[in-house]
This record gives C-alpha cells, structure tokens and sequence, in this order.
C-alpha cells in the first residue's frame, strides 16, 4: 500500500499494455481472413473500437467498408464479410438473415463472426437452428478491458447490470474472471483480494479456479497493483441515485460520456458544429477540475482564463528571437489550452441552464432530507410535485428509488399514490419498470406485519435445506433495501459539521455530495483498507447480507521489498459514478495511492 508524500509512492501501471494486446489480437483475427473484408460492427462497440484501432489500421488489414449491424450491405459488396458483435441471440438473426439473403440469390461469400468479449452456446444453437451454422466461422476477441484514463479501466458491457442483478443471468462472470486474471497476468500478483456481495465472491471462486489451471503466469514478479476490491453495485444503491455535484459527475449526466469521451453540441461550441472530446488526464483544463465540487469550478475556470490572457500578454515586449522561440514552443500549446478552456466554460454554462429549470437545488435538499432521515413528507411532497410537473421522468424514479431504499420500502398508500401519479403523468407503459424496480428492491412497499426474516426463518423451516438456499438469495435482494439508516449510523455517513461545510478545502469524501453523505461504498473501501480485512466490521457486513471475503498470498504479503509497490485496484461490478471515482481518489491522495477500474458501467 502506497501512502500519499512518499518518495517512492509508485507510477501507476502502464494500462496502455491492455490496449496493445487487444489491437494485436483483432489484427490477427481480421488476418485470418485474407484479402478484401467488409467489416460489421454492433453499435456499442463502435465507441471502444475507435479507441483501440482507428479507421486507417484497419483500412491496413483489408477492410474495404464499414457497417453497422443492423443496417443492409451494399449492392456491389465484397465477397468477405466479417461481424464484430456482442453474443446476443438477435444479432445472430440478423447475420442469418444476411446468410440466407445470400444463398436464395446464389451469391457466395465467406463468413466471419469474431465475439466480443467471448461466444457464448446459446449463439451458436442460434446460428443452428437458422440453417448457417456450417456456414460461418466463429472467434473470439478477448476484450475484457479498456483504458480510458491513467487509473481507469473498463470491461464496457453496458448490459452486465441488467443481466445479473435483474434477470440474475450469470454469463458475464466468466468475463470478469478472465479479466481479474488478465491483469494479475499482467501487473500482480495480487498480495490480497478482499469483496463482498454474491457476484464478486462468484467472480473470485472462478478467477482462483483459472488461476490454478494456468498455473499462476505472475508468480515471482515484483507486483504493480498489490491488492483487488471486488464490489457488487446492489451493495450500494444509495450513493448511485444521488444527483452528481462533482464537474465531472454533472457533464456525464447532462452530456452523456462515452467510452471516455463526450459530444458537445453547438451549445456549448459556440458554432453551428458539435465537437467529440476525449476526457482524460491529458486535457490540461479538465484533469485539474473534473474532481472538484461544481461549485468552485467557474472560479477556477475565471482564473485560469485571466493567467493565459496573462501569457498571451508576454508577447508584447519580445524581441524577435524571444517571439521566434514563443511561437515555436509555446503558442501551440497556450492555443489548445485555450480551446479547451472554452468548451469547459461553455459546458458549465449548459449545465447551469438545465439545472435551473429542474430545481436542481431543491433537489439536491429533497435529497439529503432524505439521506438525513429529517422532514420525510416534505421531501415526500416535493417528489409528487416533480411528477406532476413531469420535470424529468428519470429525476422522478431516482427520487422515488432513494426515498424507498433510506425508508426501508414507502408506505402503502404512499407507494400507491407515487405509482399512480407516475403512470398518469409519463404512460402506463412504465408498470414494466416498476416491476423492475421492485425485482431489483429499488422501489418497494412496507410490507403489514412480519419482516422478511422472520417470514424467510418460519418458511426456511418447511423446506429442504438446498431450497432453504435458494428462498434466502430470493428474500437477500428484497431484504437489502432495509438497512440503510442501521449502516449510516454504524460508518457515520452522514458527517457532523459545525458551520458550513467548506468545499473548496474538503476534509472527507463527504465533499462530492456536498458534505452531506460519504459514499457508502466507498466508506466501506476505506475502512476494510484500514483494517486490512473485515474485523471490527461484523455488523456491517451482516445488514450488508454478507458475502464478504478477505483472502491473503502470503508470498507477496510478507515481502517488504513489494511493499512500496502496493496500490489498490477497485473493481465495481455492476458499474460505479464519476462521485465514487472521484471520493476514491480523494482517498487515495489522503491515505492511499488507489487505482481505481470501472469493469462495468450500468
């Protein structure tokens, strides 16, 4: 482990590697078609794609056009078509269809289909049972992780959420093993693996399983990252639905970022052109700014304009050498900062403009009223005036979800009321998503009576113990909603301030929801950090619903030399916010250098 302000405080891992690999393995694929190939690409891959091989390598390697799955080959097209797809069962329809287009007019082709990040069965009984099997080639491309900063990765399935924690399908562990195992490969071994919820001790089982198989290839290596924190998102649902104040929190939910980058319209471009941005640490303005609570980011931004004016300004008493050099060196460099700085300033102008029609500071209070426990009706009221407003449809159910999960599920007649509002101001067809909602324990009603354990212990007693299992993962989802408060008061989320907070100077990660709630889940880092495993943290973990496990290689453990060397690598899965990425790293500044991957983003 890595403490802040010492010297030998290590560089973080070079996740450059695991973007070299990827691009040399789809090289190879595409090779092993030779010749001219029209390349089919799904939509979400498009966007990692781009950051691994752009248009010109692959034009390199033959690939004469471009296609998005969904759309119709050409008339002239080539002879070769490849597929880079996701393993989804509608996908494989739509490539036999293509298949059977092509043997009804007698056109012969060759077939490729390479999955990302692995085939699953399922597709290939697809492929079966339309006839097309014995006509198409099948591959993997093992692309488990996309950089997308210096401390962040991302496994980029988009669809792993819903999968796991609605439908409880668990294809994608086998993904995160093969992930977990890539970078042990690569930057471990890993001394120690702490994590908790149901996924993560899943994903670990089978990480270890594969590990054994391969016979450990990291063994022996001095290690980059020293230890892994694996966390299901279902065990912090709270910090998820709050309303992001973080800069770059607040450009996600108004812009969208994407695989690490961002559209910004005419809005913010000042033109009749929208402008693709890449965020990240090499973009000067927005590294110093994109953790910083939104509320000094215009002051910075004001400053941060005046020192360039302040640069610019040099040129006037310059003989010509010194402006030779000046215009060589510098000015390049000053007129992309400048640019940069305009689209940030432009950004928070947005920003502002669609806050203020949706109350955003109200919200903001309704929040933390209801992180607090204090003046729940008004808060209550509040949401049922944003319905009826039909402010946002998404702003409605998240304050509907934060309210039922910190007040253990709403009252009966409120969750009725809630409902029948929703539905009337945004559709009926949203009873599926409240269906969802319920399945997943983000929206329910107080149940009349006995409490889920005690119906879960008089049940469990009528059955066998394998279906006793089974009944305790069904009541573990509903029963998760109901310990917030008992938490909160257990790790102190809600800190206790004398006077304003001040967010300029933040003394806890409590800053990035403006002082007024730690992130649970990172909390929940922090502490097992400290503790270096789960002791002391007994009743935690048991409101939590356990799953907690603390494991330990005591041959990278026990050498201090490795020591200096620890850094901490925190794998959420189920996707995290940029809140948490950036109290992680508030962290990491003010106990521990953390490196901090986002395997999957819901």
């Amino acid at each position: 482990m890595a403490f802040a302000g010492r010297r030998d405080v290590p560089e973080p891992p070079d996740f450059g590697i695991l973007k070299r690999l990827a691009r040399d393995q789809l090289i190879y694929l595409l090779e092993q078609l030779p010749g001219k190939k029209d390349l089919f690409i799904e939509a979400d891959l498009m966007s990692p794609l781009d950051r691994i091989a752009s248009v010109s390598i692959l034009k390199q390697h033959d690939v004469d056009k471009l296609y998005k799955v969904e759309s119709r080959p050409a008339l002239g097209a080539s002879d070769q078509f490849c597929f880079l797809v996701r393993p989804r069962i509608k996908t494989m329809r739509y490539i036999a269809d293509i298949v059977n287009a092509d043997k009804m007019s007698g056109r012969s082709r060759k077939y490729k289909i390479i999955f990302s990040p692995q085939k699953f069965y399922a597709c290939e009984m697809v492929l079966e049972e339309e006839g097309v099997f014995g006509d198409v080639t099948c591959d993997e491309w093992s692309f488990y992780l996309l950089p997308l900063d210096e401390d962040i990765i991302s496994m980029e399935l988009p669809e792993f959420f819903r999968d796991y924690f609605l439908e409880g399908d668990h294809r994608w562990i086998n993904s995160v093993a093969r992930a977990l195992q890539l970078l042990n490969s690569l930057y471990g071994p890993f001394g120690k693996a702490y994590g908790i919820g149901r996924c993560a001790k899943m994903s670990y089982e089978l990480w270890r399983d594969l590990e054994e198989e391969s016979e450990g290839d990291g063994q022996g290596r001095k290690p980059e990252i020293g230890n892994v924190f694996l966390m299901d998102r279902d065990t912090d649902y709270v910090t998820a639905l709050c309303s992001q104040v973080v800069y770059e929190g607040l450009v996600d939910d108004t812009f969208r970022i994407k695989c690490g980058s961002v559209d910004f319209g005419p809005d913010v471009t000042s033109s009749d052109k929208s402008i693709k941005v890449l965020l990240n640490a090499q973009d000067k303005v927005f590294s110093q700014i994109r953790n910083e609570h939104f509320s000094s980011v215009f002051g910075f931004l004001s400053q941060k304009s005046r020192n360039l004016q302040a640069q610019y300004d040099r040129r006037r008493g310059m003989d010509i050498k010194q402006m030779k050099n000046f215009v060589s060196q510098e000015l390049k460099g000053l007129k992309q900062e400048h640019r940069l700085l305009s689209l940030h300033i432009g950004a928070c102008e947005s920003i502002m403009k669609k806050k203020t029609k949706q109350d955003f500071q109200e919200m903001i209070k309704a929040e933390h009223s209801l992180l607090e426990g204090f003046d729940i009706r008004e808060s209550t009221s509040f949401i049922e005036e944003h319905i009826d407003r039909q402010v946002s449809p998404i702003e409605s159910l998240r304050l509907m979800c934060l309210l039922s999960i910190t007040e253990n599920g709403l009252l009966p007649k409120d969750y009725r009321s809630l409902k029948t509002q929703y539905l009337q101001s945004y559709g009926p067809e949203h009873l599926l998503t409240f269906h969802n909602l319920k399945r997943l324990g983000l929206l329910t009603e107080q149940s009349a009576g006995e409490t889920l354990t005690a119906v879960e212990s008089k049940v469990s007693k009528l059955v066998t113990d394998r279906a006793a299992g089974k009944i305790t993962d069904a009541f573990n989802s509903l029963a998760r909603k109901s310990n917030f408060r008992a938490i909160s008061k257990k790790l102190g989320l809600i800190p206790r301030v004398d006077g304003e907070y001040d967010l300029k100077m933040p003394r806890d990660m409590a800053y990035v929801f403006s002082g007024a709630y730690v992130p649970l889940s990172c909390k929940i880092i922090e502490q097992v950090l400290e503790r270096r495993g789960w002791l002391g943290l007994e009743e935690v973990v048991r409101l939590l619903n356990g799953n907690e496990f603390s494991v330990s290689d005591s041959a990278v453990e026990d050498n201090p030399a490795w020591e200096s060397q620890r850094v901490v690598l925190a794998v959420f899965l189920g996707g995290c916010t940029f809140s948490e990425i950036a109290a992680l790293r508030f962290l990491g500044k003010e106990r521990v250098r953390c490196w901090r991957p986002r395997p999957c983003r819901a």
